[in-house]
């Protein structure tokens, strides 16, 4: 069995149900709650956010959550910028109903924190707020969808993919590019064109299709404390 050491990470692409797997077995197993995992996700992805703002404290984020877990990691990057004194502000595209688990934990984090949140309702397109806040960011952080998204994006999404990519603005996408199938590396029907993606514990098995990297830019592994042990099996 290979060893991995502390400068090491693992390299070997992931699937979708290995991801599903490592996920599972890190929580059930290990007993390694899924807030920590959410956690060290979260911070990874804004180290890398700050990074790409040049470590400035005026620059000015927007962040685009979803209602999953991805949702949730974009919960924690706002709440790391917020106390780096970065200008960051939350639009959710989901009704904070159907925002369960970890990731309702790290919102109402930020909410008691005052972090600005918006409510979208895309009905017609971008409110005047949601444009004129992405117009003056000088990043924007695609936490939209994750690995689980396994068929084709839901109206409005697609339209939603497409004016992200239209404003021609850095993008950070979170663990892997909105759209993009995890395994196949195609567009579902599109995908979110980000100058970065930072992803968790392995690049994914579709980051090495034809093309994938026209949506993913450059790949940022970043480990969340995926039991070593766990990690070295899945390297057999």
């Amino acid at each position: 069995m290979s060893k991995l050491h502390a400068n090491e990470r693992v390299v070997r692409a992931l699937t979708r149900d290995e991801v599903r797997e490592l996920d599972r077995t890190t929580i059930e197993d290990f007993d390694v709650p899924g807030v920590v995992l959410m956690e060290n996700a979260g911070r990874g992805a804004a180290i890398e956010a700050w990074g790409m703002l040049d470590r400035r404290s005026d620059g000015r984020v927007a962040i685009f959550a979803g209602a999953g877990n991805n949702g949730g990691d974009g919960f924690v990057i706002a709440r790391h910028l917020h106390n780096w004194c970065i200008d960051a502000e939350v639009f959710c595209f989901a009704p904070r109903e159907k925002i369960k688990g970890d990731a309702a934990v790290n919102l109402r984090i930020i909410e008691r924190m005052g972090v600005p949140i918006h409510d979208v309702n895309w009905a017609d397109g971008p409110s005047q707020q949601l444009a004129e806040s992405a117009a003056m960011a000088h990043l924007l952080v695609d936490a939209l969808f994750g690995t689980g998204l396994t068929s084709r994006m839901r109206d409005p999404f697609p339209a939603i993919v497409d004016w992200i990519n239209a404003l021609a603005k850095p993008v950070l996408a979170v663990d892997i590019p909105s759209g993009m199938n995890c395994d196949t590396g195609e567009p579902m029907p599109v995908a979110v064109k980000a100058a970065r993606t930072v992803t968790f514990v392995a690049p994914k098995a579709g980051f090495a299709a034809d093309g994938a990297d026209a949506f993913t830019g450059h790949v940022v592994p970043v480990e969340i404390s995926v039991p070593r042990e766990l990690l070295e099996s899945f390297l057999v």
